[in-house]
């Protein structure tokens, strides 16, 4: 029950008309048609959707139940659904599920054992977990070609994804929570050892970029650092320069 009424409060966030209509535009902004996207942590696939419409061909991966059931009964046929975690190896691991704020389940231990004491998190509990089947994005890319753009929103997993990567991506983004910026920091690290990468972050749900111009790696970590600890999430995009 507890895990039903998670699903139905998704459904009612992310299938709101109005943040349905702004990803539309954003991703018909940043995505050609043809153009191959990911979507890591597709969760009740709202940017499925939206990519989709975009004209990308989408891969979604969601491990999660009963949200990969609810993708997998209600996605367009076109949309390649993987129930499956990405990862830093192919292997199987135990996700810690927070049944009524389903989007804050986590593969990363120390994430959910950190959230309680961050602002925002007092109120959410690891309640349950699952075993979940988990694949790398090296894994993807073989299966399904190198994507022009990934979106990845992992719960403070994100490092662990791109460690299963081993080659540079043209566009990609990471969900940031002011509340964890260090794993934001060590994402663009990462992403610096891949290759050569701008920065332009979205805050929330706005539907646009925060910044007119790209800016390099400094200027998103200060901006990363300078935010409030207390402020809303956001999202920050990276492209290979």
């Amino acid at each position: 029950m507890r895990a039903t009424l998670g699903l139905i409060r998704s459904l009612a966030i992310y299938y709101n008309p109005w943040r349905r209509r702004q990803l539309h535009a954003f991703y018909a902004g940043i995505l050609a048609p043809g153009a191959l996207a990911f979507d890591i942590g597709a969760h009740v696939g709202s940017r499925a959707r939206a990519m989709r419409a975009a004209g990308a061909r989408v891969v979604a991966c969601e491990p999660q139940q009963p949200f990969a059931g609810f993708l997998r009964r209600s996605l367009p046929r076109d949309i390649i659904l993987v129930e499956k975690a990405v990862g830093p190896s192919e292997t199987v691991a135990r996700m810690s599920v927070s049944s009524l704020h389903p989007t804050v389940s986590s593969l990363s231990t120390s994430f959910t054992g950190e959230a309680a004491s961050k602002p925002g998190f007092g109120h959410v509990r690891w309640d349950s977990s699952q075993e979940v089947h988990v694949t790398t994005m090296d894994r993807l890319i073989a299966d399904h070609g190198l994507p022009d753009f990934v979106k990845i929103d992992v719960e403070g997993f994100e490092l662990d994804v791109l460690a299963g990567l081993g080659q540079p991506l043209p566009l990609l983004s990471v969900e940031y929570l002011p509340a964890f910026i260090d794993r934001t920091l060590a994402v663009i690290d990462r992403l610096e050892g891949l290759g050569r990468y701008s920065f332009n972050p979205v805050a929330g749900e706005e539907g646009q970029f925060l910044w007119a111009d790209w800016r390099g790696p400094e200027a998103a970590r200060a901006w990363l650092r300078g935010l409030d600890a207390q402020g809303g999430s956001g999202d920050l995009y990276a492209r290979l320069t």
